[in-house]
């Protein structure tokens, strides 16, 4: 078969057939009592955003399980934790708010997509709850959620990212923060 560029989704959808209707109506633009759990104690997600040219930046969030408040089932908070200082995710979100974030949780091959809008916050009423010791995140990040749905773990079950016969080492020499 010869090289084709795709460029339209009727020339996707003569190669896959379209979803099952449960499949494609999964999605919502809030946060069920499951989902929110989900969240609630998972201790990493990755979290999308996009500059003001366009390019994408996803950077892995880690932190312990309930670092990630459901403020009510619309609206997820976040600290923003000292790392690296670049405040890629930060300064992107203050020229485009719209952000994608994936959840997920050790063990668990399902994973939780959310797209919303985020908003960069100052002083939360609620950051004492973030605090881990004496430090007390200074800024927030809340992110209003327009969809939410259950994400297939097929990629995890394929990769063997659960099954630890499957890890490798790897040593970078670049610093990382």
């Amino acid at each position: 078969m010869a090289r084709t560029e795709i460029t339209t989704e009727d020339e996707l959808r003569e190669i896959v057939d379209p979803p099952h209707p449960k499949i494609a109506d999964k999605d919502t633009d809030h946060l069920d009592e499951v989902q929110q759990a989900f969240v609630t104690g998972s201790p990493l997600f990755f979290f999308a955003t996009t500059d003001a040219d366009g390019l994408l930046d996803v950077s892995p969030r880690g932190d312990l399980p309930g670092s990630v408040l459901v403020l009510d089932d619309h609206t997820l908070a976040f600290p923003d934790r000292r790392g690296n200082r670049r405040l890629d995710s930060l300064r992107n979100l203050l020229v485009d708010p719209r952000v994608g974030m994936l959840f997920v949780r050790p063990g668990v091959t399902d994973m939780l997509r959310i797209n919303g809008v985020a908003t960069v916050v100052r002083g939360a009423d609620y950051r004492e709850s973030l605090a881990i010791g004496e430090f007390v995140p200074e800024i927030t990040v809340e992110v209003r959620t327009d969809q939410v749905f259950w994400h297939c773990g097929n990629a995890l079950r394929r990769s063997g990212t659960w099954d630890a016969t499957t890890w490798t080492s790897f040593e970078r020499s670049a610093p990382s923060a």
